[in-house]
């Protein structure tokens, strides 16, 4: 009976290895599947005539070939690869976006300048006039067609990251489900199934595929949890993810943790994965890249209309802005957002722009510490300081007033100065006429003079501001009514050489010298006049000249308003000088940069980001792969070695039926021998 018994153990375990080898052949393809081997051990001998003799085998366990720390390794360098390869693929398209002639900035920037410069030679040719405008409008349009897209860009990572973590509640109630499973079986057989612990690490694998997470072991079940600790699975109980408008601004998705008791927004920490390369994105590219083609456009409708507004146009009158206003009502309210949690009746903060060269591209915390005052703190961490709401203080170019109810201690708004201007600049001027290409003043020497002097094409002293709406038209007015003014020469005395200015009624406005045969400065300044040629109580303006040449005794030079500059450039040449002028990102000792250096850097700085993340990804990629090939030489399964095993435990269950045959027949000789 020992024999036979001793061929039956044998022949059990060649089944159950047999059955293990045709299982692991079977399950080759199967994602996530680790080989499984079977371990013997030897029964108890029994003691029979003074010596031990063996009686057979036993199947000690079935197990899976697996390397936990090799896991570990595949596990996070998942995450990594999902992270690099999402941001990748954002990224990828804005870069094109930015650089592709026919859908970035540079190529119609370049056209309007080059429409400007032809104007500028020929600023009383209608058709070159309206090829500016056409540029123009051509220019506007592009920019809203690069801020549209990066709008829908943004709002399809929202829309990712929704679809994103529906798939992680998925993931996390299964890895819940599979820890109750694994428990269960466990407890009743000491060991987990094979097939529940690998469906378990795979799930973990494709939960890190959609966000980094670690994973800690406790009786065995595995405990989830994103980067910060926040738990997603503790034993067999998932919490879920969802996503939210809860932040301040509205237009980006937060993503919430649920938990029974409480929800936390948890975006700030969420890093690997699909979702943490988005989020990256979002943060690092999307937002400053909006913000950098906002003040590009803030600037360049700012500096355009200005100069603009300097000059005049075919009908001899001031100019007007070409683009919409960079301080219209709708961009002063849209430029701050209010915390939901802000004071009931705080109201929204007014963003005006007071000087778009010093604009830069973050976004600013306001914090308000008392009723009429606030602390400022830029996105990149530098603390602005403590501001009183009256009056106003310029920050970084804008300043901001209250639209409305009253603050308290802790309401807090994001600011975003430059963020909505590329969507928002439009081309409203459609006369061609009307744009001014002239300058408004003109110096004229009397026929009678007899000297040698001459006086420069004279320019106002201090720009106009063409968005300042009727104080602007009243200005522009007196500045007409209080022309021609006249400067008198004297006879020059001991190197020096008096004069005398007297405005468009006659009447002596002041005095001073000059050095004949020098180049001389002249600052005038003029009391204003009404349209009847009466002063304007506490009104004046001043215009730039320089006098050189030696003006003889009676000399006189006229400066009058250019009623008639159809053929006058000087302003075009003004606006033509923007180009290169540095007019972005002027602030303390940065000399700033010009219009279209500022969008070669904010390409430059896309591309660089897009190449870093190409690098990224194929660095990721690569680990992934070794990461992949070190779990495979462990736990994948072989086929030419299960082949050849099957083949051995074939021969092990033959020769083990011929242990059971050899029983039998000694058996059977016993018996009729009796």
């Amino acid at each position: 009976m020992s024999l036979l018994n001793i061929g039956m153990s044998g022949l059990n375990a060649s089944q159950v290895s047999l059955a293990t080898v045709g299982n692991n052949i079977a399950n080759a393809n199967t994602a996530g599947y680790s080989r499984q081997q079977t371990v013997q051990s030897s029964n108890t001998s029994n003691l029979n005539g003074g010596v031990f003799i063996g009686s057979g085998t036993t199947l000690a366990d079935v197990r899976r070939v697996y390397n936990a720390y090799l896991d570990n390794q595949l596990q996070t360098s998942t995450s990594l690869n999902s992270d690099a390869n999402a941001y990748l693929e954002q990224v990828s398209p804005l870069d094109k976006l930015f650089s592709d002639k026919t859908t970035g900035i540079s190529a119609v920037l370049s056209s309007f300048f080059a429409a400007v410069q032809t104007s500028a030679g020929t600023p009383n040719d209608t058709a070159s006039r309206q090829l500016l405008l056409t540029n123009a409008q051509t220019l506007s349009n592009r920019f809203n067609a690069l801020a549209s897209q990066m709008q829908q860009q943004s709002e399809g990572i929202n829309s990712q990251l929704t679809t994103l973590t529906d798939k992680v509640n998925q993931l996390t109630t299964s890895i819940a489900s599979l820890n109750q499973q694994i428990s269960q079986a466990s407890s009743s057989t000491g060991s987990g199934p094979s097939n529940l612990l690998d469906a378990r690490n795979e799930a973990v694998r494709t939960l890190n595929e959609l966000v980094g997470v670690t994973v800690q072991e406790q009786n065995g079940s595995y405990n989830v949890s994103l980067g910060n600790g926040q738990s997603l699975v503790l034993g067999n109980t998932a919490n879920t993810l969802s996503t939210a408008r809860t932040g301040i601004d509205k237009s980006q998705v937060s993503i919430v943790v649920n938990s029974p008791s409480s929800s936390s927004d948890v975006t700030s920490v969420i890093s690997g994965g699909k979702i943490g390369g988005l989020l990256r994105y979002r943060e690092d590219v999307l937002a400053p890249a909006m913000n950098d083609l906002g003040r590009t456009a803030l600037v360049v409708a700012d500096k355009i209309n200005s100069q603009l507004g300097q000059g005049l146009d075919a009908n001899g009158e001031f100019g007007a802005s070409l683009f919409s206003s960079i301080n219209s009502a709708a961009a002063i309210s849209q430029r701050s957002l209010a915390s939901s949690n802000n004071s009931a009746g705080s109201g929204n903060l007014d963003v005006t722009i007071s000087n778009s060269s010093a604009l830069t591209t973050f976004d600013y915390a306001v914090t308000f510490t008392a009723a009429d005052k606030y602390t400022v703190k830029r996105s990149d961490g530098e603390d602005m300081g403590s501001f009183d709401l009256t009056p106003a203080a310029e920050i970084d170019g804008f300043k901001l007033d209250l639209n409305g109810g009253a603050l308290q201690a802790g309401d807090t708004f994001k600011v975003s100065p430059t963020r909505g201007a590329a969507s928002a600049i439009t081309t409203q001027l459609t006369d061609s006429n009307k744009l001014a290409f002239a300058g408004p003043l003109v110096a004229n020497s009397s026929t009678s003079n007899g000297g040698t002097g001459a006086l420069t094409p004279p320019a106002l002293s201090i720009p106009l501001d063409i968005y300042s709406g009727t104080d602007l038209a009243d200005l522009q007015a007196g500045i007409k009514n209080s022309m021609p003014v006249t400067l008198a020469f004297k006879e020059a005395v001991g190197g020096s050489q008096g004069y005398e200015v007297f405005d468009a009624t006659g009447k002596s406005i002041g005095q001073g010298t000059i050095v004949p045969g020098q180049s001389n400065d002249l600052t005038i300044n003029v009391p204003m006049l009404d349209a009847s040629g009466a002063p304007i109580a506490g009104q004046s303006f001043s215009f730039n000249t320089t006098v050189s040449g030696s003006p003889s005794k009676n000399d006189k030079y006229e400066v009058a308003f250019n009623v008639d500059g159809k053929k006058d450039n000087r302003n075009a040449n003004e606006l033509l000088g923007l180009q290169t002028k540095a007019t972005v990102g002027v602030t303390g000792g940065n000399a700033g940069m010009s219009m279209t250096t500022a969008y070669s850097r904010l390409v430059e700085q896309v591309g660089a980001k897009a190449s870093q993340a190409l690098g990224d990804s194929s660095a990721t990629g690569a680990i992934l792969s070794r990461a992949k090939s070190e779990v495979a030489s462990v736990s994948q399964v072989n086929l030419d070695d299960e082949a050849a095993d099957l083949v051995k435990f074939q021969q092990y269950y033959t020769a083990s039926s011929q242990i059971i045959k050899a029983a039998q027949e000694t058996f059977s000789t016993l018996i009729n021998s009796l």
